[in-house]
């Protein structure tokens, strides 16, 4: 079955996943996009990673990042979750297919770490939001 690729939507309408994206350097942004359309056509369940695609753990288990280097060694991360399910499911939540649902981004220093605060505030808040809410909260594009 194909994928798609769609972007969250905040409360206030934003789309955190996109702004980030705005924000990275062109070829950061570029790179993040071209996995993102690479794990789609494998499809996702089936894709390895390669070390850009990764399924987190722990308290980040079920979300997935893209992985990116840029500029002066600065980590980019693109936060991820999958949706899918009967074709039922997905059609109460919005689709006919399955999705990758990019949520957010954070960068950060290389050598350091994110702690379990900030990926609560910035990633799984919003996942919690996303898989609550029917239909789910997509940025119109």
């Amino acid at each position: 079955m194909a994928w798609g690729i769609v972007y969250y939507a905040a409360a206030d309408g934003s789309a955190p996943g996109e702004d980030f994206l705005d924000g990275c350097p062109t070829k950061v942004a570029a790179t993040i996009e071209a996995v993102l359309e690479i794990v789609r056509d494998a499809p996702p369940p089936r894709f390895s990673g390669g070390g850009k695609w990764e399924a987190m753990h722990g308290s980040m288990g079920g979300y997935y990042e893209i992985r990116v280097t840029g500029p002066q060694r600065t980590q980019y991360r693109l936060f991820c979750l999958l949706d899918n399910g009967s074709p039922e499911e997905l059609a109460a939540r919005g689709f006919v297919e399955p999705q990758i649902v990019v949520l957010t981004g954070m960068a950060k220093p290389i050598r350091t770490t994110f702690t379990d605060a900030e990926y609560k505030k910035h990633v799984r808040d919003l996942g919690d939001r996303y898989r609550t809410t029917l239909p789910r909260p997509i940025a119109e594009g």
